[in-house]
Formats: structure tokens, sequence, C-alpha cells
């Protein structure tokens, strides 16, 4: 991954309390590492609080509020899973349409586990080929999806994975798919 360079791209990460841990951090340091800004975007003010597998996990600062995020600022979405997150995340019209927007502006959206469940919501996932923690792969079909048991998918703009397992070969996928949306070198401003 180390050859990977996302200088540059802006990359925002839609959460709310309940996402797994793993999910967010594994994906979030290899793209910083790679030279991306990532952001946490959430409904939540202040912070918000993973899932550790079975239990509450670590909290994390949010880094801008969803009512002031706009999608245009941003190159590439990550959708972390576990269940409470997407779960809630779906149920929020805000939320639904930050990410509807991304895949209106054809910009590159990496989700995981139950992730899915928001790309569902936004219409998105009709005619694409995707697959997700097992317990979606009905929700995704009935959504007009083709559901692959694959620990990652890639169609066109969008990558998908399993689970927390396949979080490596997800990561590889993210990088070389938000490569893709590299941002054009910008202007440095004086401060």
């Amino acid at each position: 991954m180390a050859n990977e360079t996302l200088d540059g791209l802006k990359v925002a990460i839609l959460v709310t309390d309940g996402f797994e841990q793993v999910e967010m951090t594994e994906p979030r340091k290899a793209l910083d590492e790679a030279g991306a800004k990532t952001r946490l975007v959430s409904p939540k003010d202040g912070n918000v609080k993973a899932w550790d597998f079975t239990d509450w996990g670590e909290t994390f600062p949010v880094d801008l509020a969803l009512g002031e995020a706009r999608p245009e600022d941003f190159d590439a979405l990550l959708l972390p899973g576990g269940v409470i997150n997407p779960d809630t995340l779906r149920t929020l019209p805000d939320a639904i349409a930050f990410v509807k927007a991304f895949f209106d502006a054809g910009k590159p959206v990496a989700s995981i586990c139950h992730g899915p469940w928001t790309i569902i919501e936004a219409g998105a996932a009709r005619g694409r080929r995707m697959t997700s923690w097992p317990s979606l792969k009905t929700d995704l079909q009935n959504a007009g999806a083709t559901w692959l048991d694959e620990e990652v998918v890639v169609d066109g703009g969008l990558v998908t994975s399993r689970k927390p397992a396949d979080i490596p070969a997800y990561n590889r996928a993210v990088l070389e798919l938000f490569g893709s949306a590299r941002a054009e070198p910008r202007e440095a401003t004086a401060e």
C-alpha cells in the first residue's frame, strides 16, 4: 500500500454511534498514511462511540457535523459498518442525501459489513455487484444488486467488503479506487 499516494484527496467518513471500530480505524489509517485527508462526519455533535466486536469501544471526535458537511467538498466517501451505525444512518434523511450525493456525482464510495444499508436507502444498489455481511444478502438482492460472497467486490466507483477479516484486501481496493479520484493539486494559500 505504500506505493499509493493520495495526497490532496479529501475523504468523508460517515458514522454515528455503534460503527464497528476496526472498520473505521484501519481504513482511515491506510488512507491517512497514503496522504489522504480524512474527516469523521456525523449527525452527532462532539464525539461518536465505536462498537468493538462484542461491546462498546473507543470514543472518537467528530470532525464535521453532518448538517455542515458538503459532499462537493470531498473526493470520496467511506461507510464503515457495524449494525447500529448504518441502521441508524439509513433512517436519517440528511445522511441518505449525503450518501446519494456521492453516487450522483460519480465519486468513489467504499462500504464494509452492514454499511451497504445506507447505499440501499440512497437508491444506489440497483444493478451493482456488491458484497456485505451475509445477513444483508437478501436486502441487497431485493434492492436490485447482485450479491457475491467475496472478500472485496469493486463495481465501477463502489468497493464493498464483508467483514473485519477482509480489511487488508478491502484497504488495498479502497486505496486503488480512491486513487482514481485523486484530487487535483491545490495551490497553497497564504495563511
